[in-house]
């Protein structure tokens, strides 16, 4: 345990100092068991879902500052081992003394031991004084993420920032062109996993475990998708024939979806080159490299690039965001967004927007799709879109009673949801036929 707390210390501390969270993990990774890998994972994961709380507690805690920036991760490590893992108490302290000896001056032993005895006698009153002091202690957010939530959604701003916190199911979209989902969970049931129908084609697993170790997975006979994610490829209305670009295409879940669910001509589009291998993985492991599918490298902002003059039937902008609606799978984007990035990311989504929208043929359908619950992001950029598009008609969306959603905002589902999904956002749009 000591090892891996180091690690994952070292890793968050990677995050806070700009490195997105897989980088990080594995700038850490020594080889170890996988035992190790790991619970270095959870920790770090969990670490970084609650930083604030335990960047506040850490200074409650110290008589002065912890000017180690290691030393201060690796406290909060501790602490969220303390809170949320089932490892005993003596353990997690013992080691996270050994682990300060490791990573910083041997005089940080004694304080890293006399810290977590005291979180652990005075745990509720500490962490009542802290939540008290300061809303990033509260939340776990920076302020001014709590600020545009609260501002933007000012009914379930608590619910978003709540949910955001949770660890995320593991969720898997059922190949509808392999079998059945009564058929996989069969097969889930005669190994003893437990799992439950969720959604149209979803599967909940619970608890979670490596999906490579599930049955169907080298035969294709699911995708890992979150429930939200897999509301946007039926939004398109596909039928057998259609043309249809995925712009943003990458790591290609909806992708996939939407070849199982028609015949059509796919273009699946990404601009980093570098990730469009992984669209291939999927696509052939799902059985759907024979299909009528283009994966292409280029900028959904420039399709002189790419485009072949064909309008498409229908279009999926899934477009770039600041992933605020998944923070939930991806603690470390909160600590790594600025608030200036969402003025940038604006811009892009603006130029995709209106890239697309010519390429789109007459009476064909447009989604745009964002995985964020920034209303900048989201119904703004919507109403500006339409304003300055007098063809570009929105279309009513109407979700499943059980779906938590505002409009075409899924709003992040908390522990025991039904349809437990993250914060994605749908817009629809038609353009009207020739004539």
């Amino acid at each position: 345990m000591q090892v891996e707390q180091q690690q994952a210390a070292l890793a968050v501390r990677h995050v806070l100092e700009g490195m997105a969270l897989p980088a990080a993990l594995a700038a850490v990774d020594d080889g170890s068991p996988l035992r190790g890998r790991t619970l270095v994972q959870e920790l770090a994961y969990g670490t970084l879902r609650h930083w604030g709380r335990y960047e506040g507690l850490t200074r409650e805690l110290a008589a002065k500052p912890v000017a180690d920036a290691r030393l201060a991760a690796l406290i909060a490590v501790a602490l969220y081992q303390l809170d949320h893992t089932d490892a005993p108490p003596f353990a997690v302290v013992d080691r996270a003394v050994d682990a300060a000896g490791l990573i910083a001056r041997p005089q940080a032993k004694a304080l890293v031991n006399a810290l977590l005895r005291r979180y652990l006698r005075e745990r509720d009153a500490l962490n009542a004084q802290v939540a008290a002091k300061s809303p990033v202690a509260r939340w776990s957010y920076p302020r001014w993420w709590i600020g545009r939530v609260e501002s933007d959604h000012p009914h379930h701003w608590e619910q978003i920032l709540a949910a955001g916190n949770e660890r995320a199911p593991l969720t898997l979209r059922v190949n509808r062109r392999a079998g059945t989902r009564e058929t996989l969970l069969a097969r889930f049931a005669a190994d003893a996993i437990a799992a439950s129908a969720v959604g149209a084609e979803g599967i909940h697993v619970d608890p979670p475990r490596p999906v490579t170790a599930l049955p169907g997975f080298s035969d294709g006979a699911f995708a890992v998708q979150d429930l939200g994610a897999q509301l946007a490829a039926p939004l398109l209305a596909l039928r057998d024939g259609l043309r249809v670009l995925d712009a943003c295409a990458a790591p290609g879940g909806k992708t996939s979806h939407i070849l199982e669910l028609s015949d059509v001509e796919l273009t699946a589009l990404d601009r980093d080159d570098a990730r469009l291998p992984r669209v291939r993985e999927n696509l052939a492991r799902l059985g759907h490299a024979g299909r009528r599918v283009r994966v292409v490298a280029g900028d959904a902002g420039e399709p002189a690039a790419w485009w072949d003059g064909r309008p498409f039937d229908r279009i999926l902008a899934d477009v770039p965001c600041t992933a605020s609606g998944i923070v939930r799978r991806h603690p470390d984007a909160k600590w790594l967004r600025r608030k200036s990035d969402l003025a940038a990311l604006a811009g892009e989504q603006r130029r995709i927007l209106r890239a697309l929208w010519p390429l789109l043929a007459p009476g064909g359908l447009m989604l745009y799709a964002t995985c964020s619950v920034f209303a900048g992001e989201n119904e703004l950029r919507v109403r500006e879109f339409m304003a300055e598009t007098p063809d570009a008609l929105r279309e009513t969306i109407r979700f499943d009673p059980e779906i938590s959603h505002d409009g075409g905002q899924l709003l992040p589902s908390g522990r025991g949801a039904r349809h437990n999904h993250d914060g994605f956002f749908y817009a629809l749009f038609r353009k009207p036929d020739a004539g």
